[in-house]
């Protein structure tokens, strides 16, 4: 799963808030398609500058992410590598372009799981808010846990032992 931080979280509530309004979606647009959207949150880049970046390779998101070199120099290469910085990974971007990853799916009732469409915006917008909540409960474990663990290190009969 995506390393989570406020950030990402941040990142993935303003997609779907912009998706919710009207913002442009388009599946064959490398700018306005599921990756493409969210990658307008993380890198701030608008959705023409990443269809120009993209073009700039062959195929889609999923053969751009197949052929991602960190070090390429390619722009739609440097713009991958930013996502994975906010803690995604490729698996997951390759996932998201086809809503298919098998733990976010488990989260969403079967009636509405078999019916997903990857170019269909309201399922699209399903998808990011199961992942969201997914991030959500788990940003919420590693701060119990660091609490947890703030609370052992201050117990004074453990800190004094």
């Amino acid at each position: 799963m995506a390393r989570v931080s406020a950030e990402l979280i941040a990142a993935f509530r303003k997609t779907i808030i912009k998706l919710k309004n009207n913002a442009p979606y388009q599946w064959g647009h490398m700018g306005a398609c599921n990756c493409g959207n969210l990658a307008q949150e993380i890198t701030q880049l608008s959705k023409a500058e990443i269809h120009q970046y993209a073009m700039e390779k062959h195929g889609d998101w999923n053969d751009q992410l197949v052929d991602y070199c960190p070090t390429s120099g390619y722009p739609m290469d440097l713009m991958i590598s930013k996502m994975l910085d906010a803690g995604l990974t490729l698996d997951e971007l390759k996932h998201l372009e086809r809503l298919s990853d098998p733990k976010i799916l488990a989260h969403i009732p079967v009636e509405k799981r078999l019916h997903l469409k990857k170019n269909n915006k309201e399922d699209v917008i399903l998808y990011l808010e199961t992942w969201t909540l997914i991030l959500e409960n788990e940003w919420v474990k590693q701060f119990d846990k660091n609490l947890m663990d703030f609370d052992e290190k201050n117990i004074s009969s453990k800190v004094f032992a």
